[in-house]
């Protein structure tokens, strides 16, 4: 139950933090909680021992000098006793209105040794005849009488203050139960953080190789993992680049060759098609292998943009186009790599997206501000209206070279253009989700948080 009502709990999911920081103020808690009940335990037959001490005391010398005093001067004594000694002596009557003390530990400890002494006759009151005090009562010859003793005269330490004792004590342990905390969980904060950019394909700073041991191993060795995956990148762009080189310059021969060859029309179409799809499987792997920094980031006009490739894709003889773009949108990031997103998803459909080879695909665009609390931004959503894919193909269509069970049966693409996309979105920021729609076809949503609609400037 307890576990269950913790999970509710969005501050201590939220973090490793939060979660150290309440277990270390249990455990204070239950600390002083032990603490103070032990001293309360401990320490009251001693005090119980006392007070009854001070009662039997004051009632025996009470009783003894109202004995021996002369009965003219006892009145002046008892004068005497209230204003000086805060006593006062009452006959005790069969009609007295009494108020029982209280029965609680101290004071059931208290009445069992003041009546050892003073003999199990002696009445305890907190009120008599409506007037608040300490009454103990006690027997002159045949009479009995009331002694009143003011409360503040029976007080030690009290609970109350023990509490505030502890109430401070457990303040400055909170405090430095914050301060462990986070000293505890800087560094796999910092970790955590390192390794949030470095799956958003940045480069974060290396670690601090200092502190306890098993920091210092586990951050010497995640700043090793990325100069391993640094050199791994380059090493990849630098081999794909070589091999780009390598092969497009006997594809270039082979083009020349191609136009002074005598070859019917057909033939000649049909190999410089292989030869230009050869060429764009080569500029896939580029583009995939291709670093990017955010210092080339700048402003993108999102809406012009978009409104640009939709004109050039409407007089695209195999494509029927709808669009819905907001306008004035911008995004950080580059233009090349935005053009390249949108181009790989046109081409994506155009393969894969219509039921029948002979008819258009039909594709659909839109784009948005989202200003929803956490999820404000730009939301561009790419629709086509063809069969789809299966469901259980979708997680995986995002990976490098793979392609869908279509793509399969003419083997016409590298299986790098979903890829291609889903890294250019991850390098801006932003996020991708792809489903079947309810009325057929893929959809794509992609939503970025660092987007922003300009406002008009009034002319």
């Amino acid at each position: 139950m307890m576990r269950n009502f913790f999970q509710r709990l969005a501050w201590y999911n939220s973090g490793l933090f939060w979660r150290t920081f309440l277990l270390l103020a249990a455990l204070i808690v239950a600390s002083m909680s032990a603490w103070f009940i032990s001293i309360k335990l401990l320490e009251r037959k001693p005090r119980a021992q006392q007070l009854s001490g001070q009662i039997i005391s004051v009632v025996t010398i009470t009783s003894a000098a109202l004995t021996h005093s002369a009965s003219d001067k006892r009145r002046e004594l008892l004068i005497d006793l209230a204003r000086n000694e805060g006593i006062r002596i009452y006959l005790l009557e069969e009609n007295d209105q009494i108020e029982p003390a209280d029965e609680n530990p101290i004071f059931v400890e208290i009445r069992k040794l003041v009546q050892q002494k003073l003999g199990s006759q002696t009445r305890f009151a907190k009120s008599v005849n409506g007037e608040i005090g300490f009454w103990v009562s006690f027997k002159i010859d045949e009479d009995q009488y009331w002694l009143q003793l003011e409360q503040d005269r029976l007080q030690t330490e009290s609970g109350w203050q023990f509490l505030g004792w502890a109430t401070i004590s457990m303040v400055f342990a909170l405090i430095a139960a914050i301060f462990i905390s986070r000293r505890i969980n800087q560094p796999l904060s910092n970790l955590s953080a390192a390794a949030r950019l470095l799956a958003q394909g940045k480069q974060p700073n290396p670690l601090s190789e200092s502190g306890a041991r098993e920091i210092r191993e586990t951050n010497t060795s995640f700043n090793q993992m990325m100069q391993d995956l640094a050199r791994i990148e380059s090493d990849r762009t630098v081999i794909l680049a070589g091999i780009s080189h390598d092969l497009r310059t006997p594809l270039t021969r082979l083009q020349l060759e191609l136009e002074m060859a005598a070859l019917d029309p057909e033939t000649r179409n049909a190999m410089y098609a292989d030869l230009q799809q050869m060429d764009s499987i080569i500029q896939q792997f580029l583009d995939y292998a291709k670093p990017l920094h955010e210092s080339t980031f700048n402003g993108i006009p999102i809406s012009e943009l978009l409104e640009r490739i939709c004109e050039e894709l409407r007089n695209h003889p195999e494509i029927e186009l709808s669009s819905e773009i907001e306008p004035d949108l911008y995004l950080t990031g580059l233009e090349i790599e935005f053009q390249r997103l949108v181009n790989n998803l046109v081409q994506n459909a155009l393969r894969y997206g219509r039921r029948d080879f002979n008819e258009k695909v039909v594709i659909e665009i839109s784009c948005m501000a989202q200003n929803s609390g956490p999820l404000s931004g730009i939301v561009l959503i790419f629709r086509d209206h063809g069969p789809g894919v299966p469901e259980h193909d979708i997680p995986r269509l995002l990976r490098p070279f793979t392609r869908g069970e279509v793509a399969r049966s003419q083997a016409n693409g590298s299986g790098l253009g979903l890829a291609i996309v889903d890294r250019i979105i991850k390098r801006h920021g932003g996020h991708l989700k792809m489903r079947n729609h309810e009325q057929g076809g893929l959809e794509i949503r992609i939503e970025f948080q660092h987007g922003k609609k300009m406002p008009r400037l009034a002319i």
